[in-house]
């Protein structure tokens, strides 16, 4: 097939079932335009499932689409990710969403070189179930068919003793945020992440002061963020419409604020970043109920200047700041109490 993509898109040849009696079969020709042999091993095996019918086509076209699925099929970029991810001996790798095994093949012969393991974490059963097939007399693969942002790693046999894991992913568009977030979140986090996002998500969770978002303040006060290479649409199929980036994730020894105060950062953060284009003490002012004067103030005391905008704070300065609005609750508080 090549990794030239081509339009995903229903059959051209869409025929009126009216006058045709029974079902009407889509053609391999239907299914080669539509990129339903992304799901397959390769175009010889759509005599072993069987013919399809146009309906059931469009119905799988549907449910590709709603689930963001974009098949990596540029080999060179896969080497770039495996060999990025930096797989060395021992190592327990998690893929997640390995899909029809682009990244999966590959990962498996590096790990299987290092006398590692590999666990396969697939949403779609029917994913699943190949994984499971092609793998089944490999004893240093598992397939998981679960949600990974449901899977209790650290219950797993290969992570006995606290033993560390890197996640290494093709991330659908849809669930690629909450995915990273939430293995950074858990307690149980990997030692790395290295993996592909569309690429504004991406530029998003690595950025710097002057171009922050709350993403990257989600990001950051778990993870350093590098990013690492651009892919292009025509690397995948069907071809998305917009650009991708593999980013790594070196998770932190401890999270840069305590998780009893991550709702209250995120308060402060959410405040200040509804207007984004306002200054401090005017965003925060009206986000947290507080005079322009009191905003001022607060900001003097963490040492920044209140004129400033939310997307030009480090990391650093969130974490002043979040300690000086504390400080201002606790003052109320206090006054409500001893009135």
């Amino acid at each position: 097939m090549g990794s030239c993509a081509a339009e995903s898109r229903e059959p051209r040849q869409v025929r009126k079932e009216a006058a045709v009696s029974g079902p009407l079969w889509a053609t391999q020709g239907d299914l080669i335009r539509a990129e339903a042999f992304a799901t397959f091993e390769h175009e010889a095996e759509f005599e072993v499932h069987g013919r399809i019918t146009v309906n059931q086509l469009r119905i799988f076209i549907m449910a590709r689409r709603r689930l963001g699925q974009h098949f990596l099929r540029d080999r060179s970029v896969a080497q770039r990710i495996v060999d990025a991810a930096g797989i060395s001996v021992g190592d327990v790798v998690v893929e997640i969403g390995p899909g029809d095994g682009a990244l999966t093949s590959l990962i498996v012969e590096e790990v299987s070189y290092c006398g590692g393991s590999v666990v396969l974490v697939e949403l779609d059963v029917k994913f699943a179930e190949r994984m499971a097939a092609r793998y089944r007399d490999n004893p240093d693969v598992r397939v998981i068919s679960a949600d990974a942002r449901d899977v209790a790693l650290e219950d797993l046999p290969e992570m006995r003793g606290g033993r560390g894991y890197k996640v290494v992913a093709n991330l659908p568009y849809y669930a690629g945020t909450p995915i990273v977030r939430g293995f950074l979140e858990r307690e149980y986090r990997p030692t790395s992440m290295t993996v592909m996002l569309q690429r504004e998500v991406a530029r998003d969770m690595c950025a710097h002061p002057g171009k922050m978002s709350l993403l990257s303040l989600a990001v950051q006060i778990y993870a350093s963020p590098k990013s690492l290479f651009t892919v292009p649409p025509s690397s995948f199929r069907p071809p998305p419409k917009v650009h991708s980036t593999v980013i790594q994730l070196a998770p932190l020894s401890e999270p840069l604020v305590s998780s009893e105060l991550v709702d209250d950062l995120f308060k402060l953060a959410r405040s200040a970043f509804l207007g984004r284009r306002k200054q401090l003490h005017n965003s925060l002012a009206n986000g947290l109920n507080m005079t322009t004067d009191e905003v001022k103030e607060m900001t003097t005391r963490a040492g920044i200047d209140s004129e400033r905008r939310p997307a030009t704070l480090s990391i650093d300065e969130w974490v002043l700041l979040l300690d000086e609005w504390r400080k201002v609750r606790e003052t109320v508080v206090a006054g409500v109490d001893g009135e």
